[in-house]
């Protein structure tokens, strides 16, 4: 969570060993690729993600991991990764996708831009050193004029009473052009 009043120096116990959360934004954006990645197993994710965020291999029953990986989630990371439910038998089951209107992979052009005409925050520059919280802060601060929030507008904009037929099919086709690729458009 972001605060103002807490330094950003993040920590988990586990046992005996406090391991350092390694919270730059680029290192978060992996662990969510991770995530979002259909070849890999859950219980691959489990390992790579645990390893990206703390730096380590556990060499502990898959219950214990799970509960690592669930807390690195849960209180680290935030809204845009999700827990991973386990089914009867303690196996992780498959993550539920949530309808959303952006893509932080497929939209890094628009976002980088929007960063650098915004803020002067070359993004490539920051890696290893802005903070997850710092990042999602300025994200969600963009303001309209950017790329990456005319792109939002576009595919959020709903067809209005009174619309051309022109007007329509130019919107149609904005739609198609900036649709994320699950939505069936983009290129």
């Amino acid at each position: 969570m972001f605060t103002l009043n807490h330094r950003m120096d993040y920590t988990l116990e586990i046992g005996d060993i406090v391991y350092q959360v390694d919270m730059a934004f680029d290192n978060v954006l992996l662990f969510l690729e991770i995530l979002n990645d259909k070849s890999l197993t859950d219980i691959e994710k489990i390992h790579f993600g645990i390893n990206i965020l703390l730096g380590v291999s556990f060499l502990l029953p898959l219950e214990y991991q799970y509960q690592i990986f669930n807390t690195l989630v849960k209180e680290f990371i935030g809204s845009e990764a999700e827990e991973l439910d386990l089914d009867m038998d303690g196996n992780p089951l498959p993550m539920s996708k949530k309808a959303k209107n952006y893509d932080l992979k497929y939209d890094a052009e628009y976002i980088y831009a929007s960063f650098m005409q915004a803020y002067g925050i070359d993004l490539i520059e920051q890696q290893g050193k802005l903070h997850w919280y710092k990042f999602k802060a300025l994200l969600n601060g963009l303001p309209e004029g950017t790329k990456f929030m005319s792109v939002l507008d576009i595919r959020t904009r709903e067809e209005r009473k009174g619309m051309s037929p022109e007007e329509k099919r130019d919107l149609k086709k904005l739609k198609k052009q900036y649709a994320l690729p699950c939505e069936g458009g983009g290129s």
